[in-house]
């Protein structure tokens, strides 16, 4: 867990000069120096590009306004930013790089700290992991991690592969899998919803809660990053890693303490209990997606085949629907539904705990009925809580109709809230890894995966493209709550009204 409140080190942030750099870490890094938690430290920004000291200075600079940050203090800020233009692959680039992190180490007091942060194609991660040993530069008298970002891996074998190249230069302990899902306000606040409220948590099972939903929606395309996901799709995309990560959450047992490895030892019970998904069972428990032409806030926009460096006849999906069941004591028979896609009605982020129905309803009418109790757990764009109850309808008769409480984290509690790469990246520096994915949950995750990849990728979808842009996905996602007597929740509070 913390290891200290202030940390000192030197960063090296490989890939200083992409898009992640630019719009997440640099701003984050600001926030955390304006508020006080960073000590003594300096950056190194690493990448291919020949750019001076001063150059590189002034592109943090344009970030951090660009991001809308204030600029109290940017000058002291970007003076401890340095760049080193750098060949992956080159012993000699590594070895420059040295000498400069132990010029900066002495300069700054930094104690031998180092944190590795790779911002770039996962294809160099183990050879980057691999010099970092072998040209010394995790030879040092303090604290050494690498922080990685996703995909890690693109299946079991291959991520199998490259936890044995990053393995030779770090231990467990010291390897850090971003999944900045985690680092989000109210993922993080499942755990607290759950454990620490005695109403939820004796109800928090196959006897009181019917389904559980997670549908993770976005409006945008693929964008620029089509040959990526033709690689990847939804499936490797978003439910290997952020979808599972959910669920593991909502499905973990109360662990014995809120540290890091017991939080991740009952993540990793979820995994092992989640029933595999193989052969023609693939669809029957999951649907997929594929984005045709439609209209978003009034503008035309293509088909996902007419995207830059698309296949026109690709069989890769932009959505992913499916029914997981987690075969333990607690959740035997109750169904976890995600969803995922792009070009969707609108961009959101939400749990939904549907509770059973009551065994008699005394304000049953045969025009109408008592909605389920429902918990709403908003994470994007909104974050808060809603908890949807019956009440007694105003005036002199029984009827029961639908109440909301909403807790919103807005306003006073929550002002400020930090971005989830400024949260993770603050962990990360205090040694706390409790955010981030151990390997055991990586592997076991591609392990569920693979299997519906396997089913996916030799069989021809032929419906593609099977649904608007625009609208929440195609319609077998709908039939697959359907067989089971349930519907989709709506993501927008305005069409929940409506049910």
């Amino acid at each position: 867990m913390a290891q200290t409140e202030k940390p000192t080190a030197l960063i090296m942030i490989f890939g200083a000069t992409g898009d992640l750099a630019n719009r997440k870490l640099f701003p984050s890094l600001y926030n955390l120096f304006e508020k006080g938690k960073l000590d003594k430290f300096a950056v190194v920004g690493v990448a291919r590009r020949s750019l001076s000291n001063e150059e590189f200075q002034l592109r943090v600079k344009e970030s951090v306004k660009e991001n809308g940050e204030t600029e109290a203090d940017i000058e002291e800020f970007v003076s401890k930013f340095y760049y080193h233009s750098h060949d992956v692959t080159d012993s000699s680039s590594y070895l420059a790089l040295g000498k400069l992190a132990e010029e900066l180490d002495s300069h700054y007091g930094l104690n031998g700290n180092r944190i590795f942060y790779l911002a770039m194609a996962p294809e160099f991660f183990g050879t980057i992991a691999e010099h970092l040993k072998k040209d010394k530069l995790t030879d040092v008298a303090g604290f050494k991690r690498l922080v990685i970002e996703k995909p890690f891996g693109h299946d079991l074998e291959s991520a199998k592969v490259l936890n044995k190249q990053i393995r030779k230069a770090f231990s467990e302990d010291e390897i850090y899998r971003i999944d900045h899902y985690l680092g989000k306000e109210m993922v993080q606040n499942i755990e607290v919803i759950r454990f620490a409220n005695a109403m939820f948590e004796p109800l928090w099972n196959n006897r009181y809660i019917s389904n559980i939903q997670v549908t993770s929606s976005e409006t945008l395309g693929v964008e620029e990053r089509g040959r990526y996901y033709e690689k990847s799709g939804a499936l490797r995309d978003m439910v290997q890693n952020h979808m599972l990560q959910m669920v593991s959450l909502l499905a973990m047992e109360p662990p014995i303490k809120l540290t890091t490895d017991e939080i991740r030892s009952e993540k990793v019970r979820v995994f092992r209990a989640l029933r595999p998904v193989k052969g023609e069972e693939v669809n029957e428990y999951f649907v997929r997606g594929q984005y045709d032409k439609g209209s978003m806030n009034e503008t035309d926009v293509p088909a996902y085949r007419q995207e830059e460096m698309v296949n026109p006849e690709s069989n890769t999906e932009t959505f992913v629907a499916g029914r997981l069941m987690i075969d333990n004591f607690r959740w035997a028979g109750v169904p976890f539904y995600i969803r995922t896609g792009k070009r969707m009605k609108a961009k959101s982020t939400k749990i939904v705990i549907q509770f059973k129905d009551i065994p008699m309803d005394l304000y049953y009418q045969p025009e109408k009925t008592v909605n389920p109790n429902l918990l709403v757990i908003h994470i994007q764009p909104e974050e808060g809580i809603t908890l949807h109850l019956n009440a007694k309808k105003s005036g002199q008769g029984t009827d029961a109709t639908p109440v909301k409480l909403n807790y919103a984290n807005k306003g006073i509690d929550g002002l400020n809230t930090p971005e989830a790469y400024e949260k993770l990246l603050f962990d990360s520096l205090r040694g706390d890894a409790t955010n981030f994915t151990h390997w055991d949950e990586v592997a076991l995750s591609w392990s569920f995966v693979d299997n519906i990849s396997a089913v996916w990728e030799n069989t021809k979808e032929p419906s593609f493209p099977n649904y608007a842009s625009g609208s929440m996905g195609p319609d077998a996602a709908d039939k697959l709550l359907e067989k089971d007597g349930f519907f989709w929740w709506p993501i927008t509070e305005i069409d929940v009204e409506k049910c």
